[in-house]
């Protein structure tokens, strides 16, 4: 085989290179079929593993979280899911670095929380961290102004509630236990104060937090100025921009974690909703994608499809675009299947976006009011 390798001589003695063949079968072996890095062996396809993912601080908890956290809310509350394909996503997240998990009780009746549970278990030498959420008492969503503290978060709910959701982790601490609704006007109780101060105390929680109501940054910021707040979750993504007027500036003087929740806005933001799109009978986007607000979420997304970066996707493009933000602590889009897993986290692989896209995108910011179908 000496006619073919090349040789090389160094300080008089031959250094021989691979084989010509050998050359060509390992640059065969990464050849791009579609954009990614691919080949195959013994028939299977060989993909070249994502990079592991950023981490960020997550407010005065001093943990180190994943910039792209798991939104488990489809795994058990939207129409499609399937346990397997959900355990084998929850998987693959935690092999590529994703240690923040997003669950409540309201996704599925408990359903979310034990899928998460058994993660937890296959995964007991890593620290993953909890966070999941107290469901209203009367079921509602969202708040409404009218709605008391004994009507949606009495104390012994509370507490019952934690305790279901102990147990369906299979915990006996949760690092950070939510309101998944709120009203800072609540806080005029006193007794939401010494509960949350109890759940703290007595070793059941962690953190404690709040998840403010769709479109309604501002109905929160007394939670986080009164210490109550450990944590909140929002909606912010590129469309809705307002949470950095008030509630961000608030949340980093008093090092306040932020979640950003619905990255994708329900999924207008991936970019494959159309005018003609539908869904199952009992699935709740028939509740929010209304023709009215179907019609202009699409006409908006159509709109961005130019920004796009090469070799992003829109969703990809969405989550980078509140990488931009230092204020974010980590974002939790929904994932069901494995090669969105994959994908979203390449968002963090890749960063946040160039300054100029930035800016460009956020002549995209689009300020809504609640409505009936907002919920």
């Amino acid at each position: 085989m000496q006619h073919l390798q090349k040789t090389w001589r160094v300080g008089g003695a031959p250094i021989y290179a691979f084989p010509y063949f050998l050359i060509s079968l390992l640059r065969y072996l990464v050849s791009s079929t579609d954009g990614k890095r691919v080949g195959r062996y013994n028939g299977l396809p060989i993909q070249k593993e994502p990079s592991r993912m950023h981490y960020r601080k997550f407010g005065r908890t001093g943990w180190n979280v994943s910039e792209i956290g798991y939104g488990m809310w489809g795994l058990a509350g939207w129409t499609g899911s399937d346990d397997a394909e959900s355990l084998d996503a929850l998987q693959r997240a935690v092999d590529l670095g994703c240690n923040f998990f997003d669950t409540a009780w309201a996704y599925g009746e408990g359903r979310s929380e034990q899928i998460l549970g058994k993660v937890l278990r296959d995964n007991a030498g890593k620290k993953l961290y909890v966070a999941t959420k107290i469901p209203p008492k009367n079921l509602k969503w969202p708040s409404r102004r009218d709605f008391t503290l004994d009507d949606c978060y009495p104390p012994d709910h509370i507490e019952e509630y934690v305790n279901k959701s102990l147990a369906n982790l299979g915990v006996e601490k949760l690092d950070l236990i939510q309101f998944h609704t709120w009203e800072d006007r609540w806080l005029t109780d006193e007794r939401l104060p010494r509960v949350v101060e109890k759940l703290r105390t007595t070793g059941k929680a962690e953190a404690v937090g709040v998840s403010v109501n769709r479109w309604e940054p501002y109905n929160g910021i007394r939670a986080v100025l009164e210490g109550v707040a450990d944590a909140v979750q929002v909606i912010y993504n590129i469309f809705d921009q307002n949470p950095e007027d008030a509630l961000f500036p608030i949340c980093r003087m008093k090092n306040v974690a932020v979640i950003a929740r619905v990255p994708f806005d329900e999924g207008t933001l991936t970019g494959t909703l159309t005018v003609d799109s539908t869904w199952p009978k009992d699935d709740w986007r028939n509740t929010y994608f209304v023709p009215e607000n179907l019609k202009s979420s699409v006409a908006r997304a159509e709109a961005l499809r130019p920004l796009v970066p090469a070799g992003n996707s829109m969703a990809q493009m969405a989550l980078r675009f509140i990488l931009n933000n230092p204020d974010v602590s980590t974002i939790i889009p929904g994932m069901r299947k494995r090669r969105n897993v994959e994908a979203n986290i390449t968002a963090s692989t890749d960063g946040p976006l160039p300054a100029a896209l930035h800016k460009q995108l956020r002549n995209h910011r689009w300020d809504r009011n609640p409505t009936s179908w907002s919920q």
